[in-house]
């Protein structure tokens, strides 16, 4: 049977070429689990992958980190046709072909059979940046911030991570600040639920070692100099939780927020999180997160429209989640 995807192929001098073209079964990836893609989605490292080759490892490859639908045949006994799942990370987009097609071919154990109040668009609303989010908040939690520690913040607050870091923690009882160098976007994440919004330049900027004690915990999609002053205003024991890296892979920081408040820094790995651990998230997500908040966030793309999204997020112009509807 054909279908269609986007297919990303390497030059012999290295360069990245995706398309959308039409395949056959035959070119769906090994795995037990048959899938009719029904919803994808575009993350910061989607738009990388399209670019360069730091993502995508072997070619060709259809990009597309997570996707949601409906199984249409499984070797595995936990999956049936008709059962509606979600895959995140794992090796969809490097070694394994991803969510930018209609159909896909996964291992069962990638797979998280959707909480029975999450459709599959709602599942990609959510998507892998909804997920790490969740992650983050877990880890919050697991260090011990309660919302009587104090306010959390959240850098990169109009991105896809930040912006349901920020619904979900608004959610939980928590009084959340906003970092963005996007002022317009104030009355957007007021809306989510931050109740403070920052100009994220201070934080950008070269900063001490140790500074004023600001926050009970916070959620970093930034990286950088960011984090590091991030760390600096962090309270005693407070903990902070990064998940990428935007503004650089370097942390130009100290030891001393470290051994001087007990802060923890808390690395969130939505690629290759345990099974449990992707079950405990999803069913969490379906919990607390407000579905009518994170609709407000949604921009939806075809599969032709997505290398134009892409250039756009790599240019620091997107905005909350960017939906890719793979049968349009």
């Amino acid at each position: 049977m054909s279908f269609r995807a986007i297919l990303a192929t390497r030059a012999d001098d290295g360069a990245i070429h995706a398309s959308l073209q039409t395949l056959e079964d035959d070119a769906l990836s090994e795995g037990g689990v048959t899938v009719a893609v029904e919803w994808s989605t575009l993350n910061y490292k989607d738009a990388v992958a399209l670019a360069g080759p730091q993502i995508i490892q072997i070619f060709p490859l259809v990009p597309g980190i997570d996707f949601a639908g409906t199984v249409l045949d499984s070797e595995d006994p936990r999956y049936s046709p008709g059962d509606k799942v979600v895959a995140t990370g794992w090796g969809l987009s490097q070694t394994h072909h991803g969510g930018y097609a209609q159909r896909a071919r996964v291992p069962a154990d990638w797979l998280i059979k959707l909480p029975a109040t999450l459709g599959t668009r709602d599942a990609m609303a959510i998507g892998t940046a909804g997920f790490t989010a969740m992650l983050s908040v877990l880890a919050l939690e697991h260090g011990g911030v309660t919302p009587d520690r104090g306010d959390i913040l959240v850098t990169g607050a109009s991105g896809g991570v930040g912006s349901i870091a920020i619904t979900l923690l608004a959610a939980l009882g928590y009084r959340v600040a906003a970092s963005t160098g996007k002022p317009d976007e104030a009355d957007y994440l007021r809306a989510l639920g931050a109740t403070e919004i920052l100009d994220r330049a201070p934080l950008s900027a070269e900063g001490k070692p140790v500074g004023p004690e600001r926050w009970a915990g916070a959620v970093d999609s930034v990286g950088g100099r960011t984090l590091a002053n991030v760390l600096a205003q962090t309270r005693y024991r407070g903990t902070v939780t990064t998940c990428g890296f935007v503004a650089g892979v370097e942390l130009p920081a100290t030891v001393l927020p470290f051994i001087l408040r007990g802060v923890t820094l808390a690395g969130i790995d939505s690629v290759n999180a345990p099974h449990a651990l992707r079950e405990a998230a999803w069913h969490r997500l379906a919990e607390h997160l407000d579905l009518a908040k994170l609709a407000t966030t949604i921009t939806e793309v075809g599969l032709a429209d997505v290398f134009d999204a892409a250039a756009e997020m790599r240019q620091g112009k997107a905005k909350g989640r960017t939906l890719v509807d793979v049968n349009r």
